[in-house]
């Protein structure tokens, strides 16, 4: 009770005014099936993950005339990319640091809030984490929620009220959660992220819903074969594995993309990349390193092993395959086709028969370097000879942000097409001159094995698009151009629309068909949310989060060129319809950083370069690549903290700043500082001189 804040709304919802005019059971019989499309139930709304809704009151004939039918200010939000639920007239919604809201969908009215006191329990871990959360889940009058400190926490949907938590994660590590739970045959399952972090082993943990108690755990990479092995799946991985992995964790943390399939009682996981990235510090005598990069079916009862696919044996490149996993049905060799829909990092498009694993088919989505393709025989890529950076230095497509990243595409099974965020960006993999046989593995600090964010993100290092792709011809359809790379996810409805918000504060609807731009308005910020749609009283209306985060946001120049600068614009949530009448709220101009110099200092080369290495390590997740905060973090070249090393200690150090989100790093030394200090007063003299 101490953590939840109630509002007026929510007594009069309890003493029946209306709110909760039906309670629909959401149950493992409703999230699997498309229904009415009166509520958006789960994160995909069906546990299919289609993100497609089978409502077309609003459609390409009227959508011009959506218009806001209310905004809500969330003053206290600062990333949001949190996929909203409706259900009953009610939506629901994570945002930063996982504070949680009920909504009256009809007024915008917050009926309850809870705060899971994220910043009080993070400890260290604050230190790896931003405050990002992707969502809820709903199950059987529960709203469950994870906290970016590792727990699970189940609360009474209509009251706020914690039911039970559980820690998920040993907090001693870092490990952390961003990702939205999912549910099923009354469990409720998580995994975690962590891999640049720390020595990590990846793990998904199935929990009971009522009472939030373990009830099956499956490991992602073997362990220390001396410790003995949990399963036989696990003994079969440490075969695919050299060297002394276990020293690094290994890695495949499952942070995404986790889909329960009831018609094979399966829970489908896309796991992550190695801990580190680096394959000849990991393993390095090669090997597929099962279970990386990979889906693995698990029996959703018991958590055992069925069958897996890996998209990237070995990977050394971050090319993770926690992107949603669609399920769907396809026609494949003249036969319905029960199959799963992937579009991973590495930039090929994989439909895979669920029933069994095998790969139907993959093709390249994006620019892809890494390989020139996919082998139908075998399911291996066939990779370009130097790609691995075997001479210690690679220019690769796609980047460790990958073709898609997090954001979910969609499926519409009327025009049998997949809406994906497309990103076209290169990677520079380097560890020439690296120690490989002496690296150690990172302890809440980033370092993946390779050379990583020293130096800003040019603001034309990539571009982005939402491309319509036909998973059955494996070919593009359409693709409309969008801005630079980090965009949201999409949602398709009946209608034969796609909705998808903009990096530029853009919300788009588009011909799902012909890829016509139907209607768009500026929201006033980024939008790194998806979407939702739902009825109340019969009415259609169109949700989304605005406000700008996510792990984009560290790109430097190339996240700070939209002008979405920290802490200035306001944080919605929007709501849409047909006779939508209300005013857009008024919101900022984009803004940028203004570097200021210390024109008396004398700035020390050397200390500026040791300053580089201690940013990149810990301050860049947050404050940008090269010092030019993309809009998650206060830009530190115009900082008056910054400014002087004295208050940069009292605030990096010694944690002036902790109850703001900005972590403590006691253990750094005078000289670090100092290094910093030189370091982000380098880069603000540059952008200084470049501007005169």
């Amino acid at each position: 009770m101490k953590h939840v804040v109630w509002a007026l709304a929510t007594l009069l919802a309890l003493s029946g005014a209306g709110v909760w005019a039906a309670d629909t059971v959401v149950d493992d019989k409703y999230l699997s099936t498309d229904g009415d499309g009166s509520n958006w139930a789960a994160y995909g709304r069906t546990s299919s993950e289609t993100r497609y809704s089978p409502l077309d009151q609003i459609n390409v004939d009227n959508v011009k005339k959506l218009g806001i039918q209310w905004a809500l200010d969330l003053p206290k939000e600062r990333s949001l990319i949190s996929t909203p639920l409706a259900i009953d007239g009610v939506i629901y919604f994570t945002g930063s640091y996982s504070y949680t809201r009920a909504v009256d969908a009809r007024t915008g009215k917050v009926l309850w809030e809870y705060d899971p006191k994220v910043i009080e329990h993070a400890g260290d871990r604050l230190r790896i984490m931003w405050d990002t959360n992707r969502g809820p889940a709903f199950y059987k009058g529960k709203l469950i929620i994870t906290t970016v400190d590792g727990r699970l926490v189940a609360l009474d949907a209509k009251t706020g009220k914690m039911l039970w938590e559980t820690m998920t994660i040993d907090p001693r590590r870092s490990y952390y959660i961003t990702g939205a739970p999912k549910v099923f045959r009354d469990k409720v399952i998580i995994g975690n992220g962590g891999t640049e972090h720390e020595a990590a082993r990846g793990y998904v943990t199935a929990y009971d819903v009522e009472t939030g108690k373990q009830v099956w755990r499956f490991y992602i990479v073997p362990g220390n074969p001396a410790d003995g092995f949990e399963n036989k799946a696990m003994e079969m991985a440490a075969k695919s594995w050299t060297g002394e992995w276990w020293k690094h964790g290994g890695g495949g943390n499952a942070w995404n993309g986790i889909t329960y399939d009831p018609e094979f009682n399966t829970v489908y996981i896309g796991t992550g990349n190695g801990s580190p990235w680096n394959q000849k510090i990991r393993s390095p005598g090669g090997g597929d390193n099962l279970f990386l990069c990979s889906i693995i079916a698990l029996d959703a009862d018991s958590g055992e092993y069925k069958w897996h696919y890996q998209t990237n044996p070995g990977e050394t490149w971050d090319y993770t395959s926690n992107m949603d996993i669609v399920l769907a049905d396809v026609q494949y060799g003249g036969q319905t086709v029960k199959a799963i829909l992937h579009a991973p990092k590495n930039g090929f498009f994989y439909v895979i028969n669920r029933a069994n694993g095998e790969l139907l088919s993959a093709e390249k989505f994006a620019k892809a370097t890494w390989a020139e393709r996919i082998d139908l025989k075998t399911g291996r890529p066939v990779e370009v000879k130097g790609a691995r950076y075997e001479d210690g230095e690679e220019t690769v497509w796609p980047s460790p942000f990958g073709a898609h990243s997090w954001h979910p595409m969609s499926y519409n099974p009327n025009t049998g097409l997949t809406y994906i965020p497309a990103i076209e960006m290169a990677g520079v993999f380097k560890d020439k001159g690296m120690d490989l046989a002496g690296w150690k593995s990172p302890h809440f600090n980033f370092d993946s094995g390779v050379e990583f964010a020293k130096a800003d993100t040019p603001k034309d290092a990539g571009s982005g698009s939402l491309l319509a792709w036909d998973p059955v011809k494996q070919k593009k359809i359409w693709e409309q151009p969008l801005p630079s790379n980090w965009n949201a996810g999409t949602m398709t409805t009946k209608g034969n629309l796609v909705f998808e918000g903009m990096a530029d504060g853009n919300f788009h609807a588009f011909n799902a068909t012909t890829g016509e731009k139907l209607w768009q308005v500026n929201v006033g910020s980024g939008i790194s949310a998806a979407p939702i749609t739902y009825t109340v009283d019969g009415k259609q209306y169109v949700s989304v989060l605005v406000g700008w985060g996510g792990s984009g946001g560290m790109l430097g120049s190339l996240a700070a060129q939209h002008g979405w600068k920290y802490k200035v614009h306001p944080r919605r949530l929007f709501t849409f319809s047909l006779d939508g009448k209300a005013a857009m709220p008024p919101s900022p101009p984009p803004a940028f950083a203004v570097p200021v110099d210390v024109p008396d200092l004398k700035i020390d080369a050397k200390l500026a370069d040791k300053g580089n290495d201690r940013f990149a390590k810990s301050c860049v997740w947050c404050h940008g690549t090269g010092a030019v905060a993309g809009g998650i973090g206060p830009d530190l070249r115009e900082s008056p903290i910054a400014t002087n090393p004295v208050a940069l200690k009292e605030v990096v150090v010694k944690g002036a700043k902790l109850a703001n989100g900005m972590p403590r790093f006691g253990e750094l030394t005078d000289e670090d500082i100092n290094g910093l200090f030189h370091y982000i007063r380098q880069q603000a003299r540059a952008s200084v001189t470049a501007t005169k």
